[in-house]
């Protein structure tokens, strides 16, 4: 990512450029502020310009505690939390009681268990023995349920979220995959049982905002479950935002109804 010049004014100070915060607001007022008038260029952040403000709160466990189908749209727009790194969730997916798809099918196992505590509480697996997979458990004590985190978008700590990634971008590729998003928080598999309403350590905000446009579409990477979950319009993004995974043409506007 540029780095602004050494010389360059703090924002707040030039009063002909809007009061942002963020490195990429900051380059795209400036080059919008060099700009002729006979041609105005326009410039699109590449991250969301959210303030974390200080009314945001913890989400309560009874938000968590309902199907994980009603809570994975729930979920887009709240943030996650940790140290100084706070990411916008953007993309989701929901898993549910005899679901296929569902890590819980087989039952309670060490590696299962948490999936099946009360909703609210992390459940973080290894993919492949590279990547930490964030879940948010859904729904009741028992049931074994969960909301896979799919992507994600930075709102604030973008140094420590590239250095965590390996890689110095500000574009979606950082944050458009569960496994990177595992890796952007630092997680690892000692983060399961772990309560996202409780401060400190990881948690879920409230996102202060409500988002209105969503889109629906099948799973990633499910072949292995039965054809009615293959299918089942189980995953959720945030419409108009670059930062989701891929696929993306098979995601659609939401409507009032969808496969449940």
């Amino acid at each position: 990512m540029k780095t602004p010049p050494r010389g360059s004014k703090r924002v707040d100070q030039e009063s002909d450029l809007p009061k942002v915060t963020t490195p990429v607001a900051l380059r795209a007022a400036r080059e919008k502020k060099h700009c002729s008038k006979a041609r105005a260029v326009r410039v699109r952040p590449e991250y969301p310009l959210t303030r974390i403000s200080p009314e945001m709160k913890l989400m309560p466990p009874e938000f968590f505690q309902i199907d994980a189908l009603d809570l994975a749209p729930r979920l887009l727009g709240k943030f996650l939390r940790r140290d100084d790194v706070v990411l916008r969730i953007t993309e989701v997916e929901a898993y549910r009681p005899n679901d296929s798809a569902c890590h819980g099918r087989s039952g309670v196992t060490p590696r299962t268990a948490p999936i099946f505590g009360p909703g609210g509480h992390a459940y973080v697996y290894l993919c492949y023995g590279l990547h930490m997979m964030l879940n948010i458990v859904a729904d009741k004590d028992g049931v074994g349920a969960a909301v896979l985190i799919r992507s994600c978008s930075p709102v604030t700590g973008l140094e420590t979220i590239q250095e965590r990634r390996g890689q110095k971008i500000d574009k979606p590729l950082l944050l458009n995959g569960p496994g990177k998003v595992g890796q952007a928080l630092g997680l690892s598999t000692e983060w399961s049982h772990h309560p996202l309403y409780s401060p400190g350590g990881l948690e879920v905000l409230d996102g202060g905002e409500d988002v209105e446009k969503v889109l629906v579409g099948p799973r990633v990477g499910i072949d292995y479950a039965l054809p009615e979950h293959v299918s089942a319009l189980w995953r959720f993004a945030i419409a108009n935002t670059p930062w989701i995974s891929a696929p993306k043409n098979t995601l659609k506007p939401l409507t009032s109804t969808h496969s449940s």
